[in-house]
């Protein structure tokens, strides 16, 4: 059986997407389910917009995301080099065999004439396609348009008699008619950049990729593919085309969604093994019944047998919830150093192990301690809420809170375990436990019937804050 070869080959430029992560780790969770190679090739022959910071950024969100290649740019490889702007020579040897052999030719029509033809097919209510004007020219009646200056592109002769029709290991059987794959069309452009059709397969027969994995954009692009591979005299790979990403809205996934580059999300606070995930479940099902998937557990269990053919919605909720699940299962120490990306001034290490050890079952993402820190830090509050006023207005809470002033303020030990001790200390000078006794403190300190424990937020916000909040809480008696 072909050892299986799979490839991930972005342009860069610009960050990673999520689209092109999940396309990346379904490669590779095949590549290592199967024993095989997956391989990063870098798509940069568009030279205005590639650049070496975008291929540092795909290489990096790679990496955080735990998809290693090992084949490709920066590790090397019996099929390198990895960037196509190094391989311009294997293209025009791929193109000269074309050409010899009556599949391509040299074409010099000008943008003009091309707009001009095009407008006339649709005048006759034709599809527009290349109307074959430079597929008769001679050496004489080429030298005489290079002698006007005109530098010729290469084109694609597409057989009158044109199908393409193949097996996708997700959509089953697709067949591609002549008018759906248009007229003869370009592979090489007039600067001898190859276009991407036609690269990509040059690549892949020469990289001897097995499976082709990708989104459902590139169908279209499939059958041009094809003709190329028939015409060379290459085995064509198998294709597997994922569905397409969603917004909630069944909208394609764009910026208005939220954030849609890997290193975005990586900013926000999340996790890699929940984007991971996250990613592994959009458009992919698992046999078990259940959500909560390991990098390791997928490259055992991941199949494309069970890649779903209909799209994928994005839900960001899901996704803060996978994260959170991660979060709270991580060691404290792991949660306090994703905290202090987030905060501001000086916090000790035990300050900062103490606040990771408060939020860790309320936030979804590091990020959100920012909505916390109002409740430690200092600053005054205002009570809006009826409940609130509510709590704080029974006639037990003025007793309550003098006495649970004084004790603070006597006491040396500011951990939560010493609060703690206060506040059961006040409730029984007070006569009151339970909700009577808790929840007048926590109105009184944070301003809110909801939080992370009292005594671990009181610690935090130490001495003197909370007793300005103390007194604060009493003109709402």
């Amino acid at each position: 059986m072909k050892k299986v070869r799979v490839r991930f080959a972005p342009s860069p430029t610009g960050p990673l997407h999520i689209g092109g992560a999940r396309s990346a780790l379904f490669n590779y969770l095949f590549a290592r389910k199967e024993g095989g190679d997956f391989i990063l090739r870098m798509e940069d022959t568009d030279r205005e917009r590639s650049s070496a910071a975008s291929e540092e950024d795909i290489k990096r969100s790679l990496l955080w995301l735990g998809i290693e290649w090992n084949e490709g740019v920066d590790v090397g490889g019996p099929c390198a080099p990895y960037r196509q702007t190094e391989r311009l020579r294997t293209y025009d040897e791929a193109a000269r065999r074309l050409i010899e052999a009556g599949h391509a030719y040299y074409c010099y029509c000008s943008p003009e004439e091309l707009e001009s033809a095009r407008e006339a097919l649709q005048a006759q209510g034709q599809t527009p396609r290349y109307n074959g004007a430079c597929l008769s020219l001679d050496d004489e009646g080429r030298r005489a348009k290079e002698a006007e200056g005109r530098r010729p592109v290469i084109r694609f002769r597409v057989p009158d008699e044109a199908e393409a029709a193949f097996d996708d290991l997700v959509r089953g059987k697709v067949v591609f008619s002549g008018a759906e794959i248009g007229g003869d069309f370009v592979i090489v452009k007039s600067d001898g950049i190859p276009t991407y059709n036609f690269a990509v397969v040059v690549d892949d027969h020469l990289m001897e990729i097995s499976h082709v994995i990708r989104a459902e954009e590139h169908l279209s692009n499939t059958p041009k593919q094809l003709l190329l591979y028939d015409a060379l005299g290459w085995e064509r790979p198998l294709f597997a085309h994922v569905s397409l990403i969603l917004g909630e809205d069944k909208s394609k996934m764009s910026k208005r969604h939220g954030s849609v580059s890997v290193i975005a999300y990586r900013e926000e606070g999340y996790l890699p093994q929940a984007i991971v995930n996250f990613l592994a479940l959009l458009g992919w099902s698992p046999e078990e019944e259940r959500e909560i998937f390991s990098l390791q557990e997928l490259e055992r269990q991941f199949s494309l047998d069970r890649v779903c053919k209909s799209p994928a919605v994005f839900d960001v909720k899901k996704l803060r919830w996978l994260n959170s699940q991660y979060l709270r299962a991580l060691p404290l120490p792991e949660i306090a150093a994703g905290l202090a990306s987030f905060l501001a001034g000086d916090w000790s290490e035990e300050r900062l192990l103490l606040l990771a050890e408060t939020l860790a079952n309320h936030l979804e993402v590091f990020a959100d301690v920012k909505k916390f820190l109002p409740l430690v830090e200092s600053g005054p509050y205002e009570i809006t809420g009826g409940e609130e006023l509510l709590i704080l207005q029974q006639p037990h809470v003025k007793e309550l809170l003098r006495r649970f002033g004084e004790q603070l303020a006597d006491l040396t030990d500011f951990s939560p375990a010493a609060v703690k001790e206060q506040i059961k200390e006040a409730g029984k000078q007070c006569g009151c436990k339970g909700a009577a006794l808790f929840m007048p403190l926590r109105v009184a300190l944070t301003g809110s019937c909801h939080g992370p424990d009292i005594d671990k937020l009181t610690a935090l916000m130490g001495r003197e804050l909370a007793l300005a909040r103390l007194e604060i809480a009493e003109k709402y008696l």
